[in-house]
């Protein structure tokens, strides 16, 4: 039926037709993403900016890991590891209801939850956030 084992003659093992197809899997994938991020980001960046009265109800923030190899003079491969945090702030706006958005101007740790005020947004990022006088 189907030969699994190395071939050495003139013909294909399943194993090597297989890992040029992952390949090229796994290369369209991180291609993928990397062009719905930029969209994403000329999307948020081209948006109008809004001033809106909010209330901060939620702050979150969400740790991405990524792997990575180091590769060494002596030839050895060594694991290594990199992390970014995003951090998210929920607005409650007037007429109830609620909006995640993606703290871009480092605003986490300047405001808690609770506080009123206005909120500039510009998709779906938060860039500003001015207390308001009576908290």
């Amino acid at each position: 039926m189907f030969d699994m084992g190395p071939s050495f003659g003139g013909g294909f093992s399943m194993m090597s037709s297989i890992i040029p197809i992952l390949v090229v899997v796994v290369f369209a994938v991180v291609l993928i993403g990397i062009v719905m991020n930029g969209a994403r980001y000329v999307k948020n960046a081209s948006s109008p900016r809004e001033s809106v009265f909010a209330r901060v109800v939620a702050k979150r923030m969400e740790v991405r890991t990524q792997s990575h190899h180091h590769h060494h003079e002596n030839g050895h491969v060594h694991p290594g590891h990199s992390s970014r945090t995003y951090y998210y702030i929920t607005l409650e706006f007037e007429n109830g209801e609620r909006k995640e958005y993606l703290d871009v101007r480092n605003l986490y740790g300047l405001i808690i939850e609770g506080d009123s005020g206005y909120a500039a947004v510009q998709g779906d990022w938060i860039v500003a956030f001015e207390r308001n006088g009576g908290n």
